[in-house]
């Protein structure tokens, strides 16, 4: 078993409690927010911005159309805090579990988003997700886009 830790922030114009409000109570309108990224955010089980609920994404991971389930396993808005167990997808061919935290932090001017995901590889072998880096990345950018424009 080789455990992984990756840890990326991202500094943005946006509000911290703008930006958690998209990840923790309105994923579903990433479709809108991030077209190019994510294709579709739906509800499965649950209900939206509620710990439990079960969404599913279809989305692209380095070009290639992928599909993933997720449980949001925790949402902290004084932390401004969400974290997302995936269920299903291509991630758990290659990872035993796979947990994603997007937490928005208040600077002055702005947050900084911090994305952590700690998995667990199937084998040594196994690749850190470098291009889930990539899709945080992108994500964070055209929600701090679509936030800031809205201002």
């Amino acid at each position: 078993m080789v455990a992984g830790h990756l840890e990326i922030e991202f500094e943005t114009k946006a509000p911290a409690v703008a930006v958690h409000d998209v990840f923790s109570c309105r994923p579903h309108h990433f479709s809108n927010i991030s077209p190019a990224h994510i294709q579709a955010c739906e509800l499965h089980e649950g209900e939206w911005g509620k710990p439990g609920t079960v969404v599913g994404w279809k989305y692209m991971h380095d070009g290639v159309p992928e599909v993933a389930k997720e449980i949001i396993e925790e949402i902290d808005d004084e932390k401004n805090l969400t974290t997302f167990k995936v269920i299903e997808g291509h991630l758990l061919e290659k990872y035993k579990n796979f947990h994603i935290t997007v937490q928005a932090i208040q600077k002055e001017e702005g947050s900084l988003v911090k994305w952590t995901f700690k998995y667990e590889k199937q084998s040594e072998d196994v690749p850190d997700p470098q291009g889930i880096l990539r899709l945080a990345n992108n994500m964070t950018k055209d929600v701090e886009a679509h936030l800031t424009q809205q201002a």
